[in-house]
C-alpha cells in the first residue's frame, strides 16, 4: 500500500532546534518530534502539513528502517490546537472548515499515512495524548509509555467524534466493548490501565522512554527490512480479508523474499553463525 503514498516535498528538514516539528535520521532510525511543549503539542495547521511530510519522507528514505514518533515537555500531543480554533484560525475554525471542504486530501494526513506507511513505527509516549494525539498514538504499531503518560478518548466531552482512525482503531486493538466504553465516557487510562489493556507495550520511568524505544527500534532494524515490511504489510491486509486470501497474499510475498539478497545474506549469516548485514535488496 506504500505506492498509494504521496511523494515528499524536497524541502523537509528540520535543523531548526526551535521548529515545531523535528526530524531527524540516524542509524536506520528516523525520529518526529512535536515541539510545541508550551501548548502540550496541540497540533496546529502548519504542524499537521510538517507531520505529514516527515512521515513521507521517512517511508519513502531508503535509509531508514524504523520510525519513532514522540513529544517534547508534559504531553505527547494534547489534541488538535482548540484555542487557535476559538480565536478564527487554526484547525476547527470557520476559516479552516472552509479550506478543508474544498481541498481535503485524507491520503494526506498522519493518520491515514501511518496506516499506509510500510516502514514499522514505535510511539514514544512522553505523556498525555488526547484526542488526535490518541489517535496518532493508536496508529502506530508499537507504543512504549512513560509512566506518567496518560491516554484520553475525550472527543466527546469536546463535542465530536475520534476524527482520525481511534473509532476503527480502538475496537479492533481492545475488543467492541471495552472500546465503547472508552469512547462513549471520554475516559482517561493510566499508563498502567493502558499496559493491561495491551494498548501500550511497556510502561518506563521517563527518563528511560527513549532509549527503550531506540533499543526496540535498533532491535528491527537489525533485521532484514523488506521482511519486516513485508510482515507489516500483510499484518495490515489481514484486518480486512479471509484467511485464505490472506494466505495466497503471504505465498506471494515470500515467493518474492526468498528471491533478494537480504534472504541469501540471513542464510549464509545463519549458517556461519555471525550476525546478518542486510541491505534491504
Amino acid at each position: 500500500m506504500s505506492e498509494t503514498l504521496a511523494k515528499p516535498a524536497a524541502d523537509q528538514t528540520a535543523a531548526d532546534p526551535t521548529a515545531e516539528v523535528l526530524y531527524e535520521v540516524a542509524d536506520g532510525i528516523a525520529v518526529i518530534t512535536l515541539n510545541r511543549p508550551e501548548r502540550l503539542n496541540t497540533i496546529s495547521g502548519p504542524m499537521l502539513a510538517s507531520v505529514s511530510r516527515f512521515m513521507l519522507e521517512a517511508n519513502a528514505d531508503p535509509k531508514v528502517r524504523v520510525v519513532i514518533l514522540t513529544g517534547t515537555g508534559r504531553a505527547f500531543c494534547a489534541g488538535l490546537d482548540l484555542v487557535d480554533a476559538t480565536q478564527g484560525s487554526g484547525i476547527g475554525s470557520e476559516k479552516q472548515q472552509q479550506a478543508v471542504s474544498v481541498n481535503l486530501d485524507l491520503r494526506n494526513t498522519p493518520p491515514t499515512i501511518l496506516f499506509a506507511m510500510d516502514k514499522p513505527t514505535i510511539c514514544a509516549l512522553n505523556g498525555a495524548a488526547a484526542g488526535y494525539g490518541l489517535d496518532t498514538a493508536l496508529g502506530c504499531d508499537i507504543r512504549i509509555m512513560a509512566e506518567n503518560a496518560k491516554l484520553a478518548a475525550a472527543f466527546v466531552k469536546r463535542g465530536v467524534v475520534p476524527e482520525s482512525g481511534g473509532t476503527w482503531l480502538l475496537p479492533r486493538l481492545v475488543g467492541w466493548s471495552k472500546a465503547a466504553e472508552l469512547i462513549f465516557t471520554g475516559r482517561t487510562l493510566s499508563a498502567a490501565e493502558s499496559l493491561a489493556l495491551g494498548l501500550a507495550s511497556e510502561v518506563v520511568p521517563a527518563d528511560e522512554l527513549m532509549p527503550r524505544a531506540r533499543a526496540i527500534a535498533a532491535e528491527i532494524a537489525a533485521n532484514a527490512p523488506l521482511a519486516v515490511q513485508s510482515a507489516k504489510r500483510l499484518m495490515r491486509m489481514g484486518l480486512e480479508e479471509t484467511f485464505n486470501d490472506h494466505v495466497h497474499h503471504v505465498y506471494l510475498q515470500f515467493l518474492q523474499l526468498i528471491r533478494t539478497q537480504d534472504f541469501k545474506e540471513g542464510m549464509t549469516s545463519f549458517l556461519e553463525k555471525r550476525p546478518a548485514d542486510f541491505q534491504g535488496r
